[in-house]
């Protein structure tokens, strides 16, 4: 795996990825805000075709629009990122499918978990989320379309668009090949 903007701080560690992220990044294209964003930070390999990814979050979000999870990146005009955004306190499951401008999807948590998982599959070019507060009984939260390209970027992506970094720990990572299922 490898980065796209690096964190100044990070580290891997027996496939825990511990990452604090700096401040002022996201990653945001020109909808309802008018600017381009594409400074978060990514970690991430090259797939190609259908697969499944998932991993366990936990974050320690403080300010504003702090967010942590997964991403699936063709370039910077068309890629999907998807975990926990922290807005007012608390942790919102979000997506953002972006296809040259960005969307933004947001629902409320029951509560601010310690933890969440997340799971994200792509067949051709159709991508569905879900997410878990147990890390067993999954929750389908968006359908979507990405892309027909093959080629794609996935990994794990974190920013800080308003404050000043935060800690978040990823767990549990893995890629599934669905090319034949």
């Amino acid at each position: 795996m490898k980065w796209y903007n690096p964190p100044s701080k990070w580290n891997e560690e027996d496939g825990t990825i511990k990452v604090t992220s700096d401040a002022k990044t996201d990653f945001w294209r020109v909808t309802h805000y008018g600017f381009i964003r594409d400074n978060g930070h990514f970690y991430y390999q090259n797939i190609k075709g259908n697969f499944t990814v998932r991993v366990k979050v936990t974050g320690i979000y403080q300010a504003l629009y702090d967010q942590a999870g997964l991403m699936v990146r063709l370039d910077e005009k068309n890629w999907l990122k998807y975990g926990i955004e922290f807005v007012n306190g608390v942790q919102q499951a979000s997506v953002v499918v972006t296809r040259e401008f960005s969307d933004w999807s947001v629902m409320p948590l029951s509560e601010n978990p310690k933890s969440i998982w997340l799971r994200l599959k792509r067949t051709a070019e159709t991508v569905a989320v879900e997410y878990s507060l147990d890390g067993k009984n999954y929750i389908f939260l968006r359908l979507g379309y990405l892309t027909t390209i093959n080629n794609l970027q996935v990994g794990l992506m974190c920013a800080s668009p308003d404050g000043n970094g935060f800690s978040v720990v990823f767990e549990e990572f893995s890629i599934v090949d669905d090319e034949f299922s």
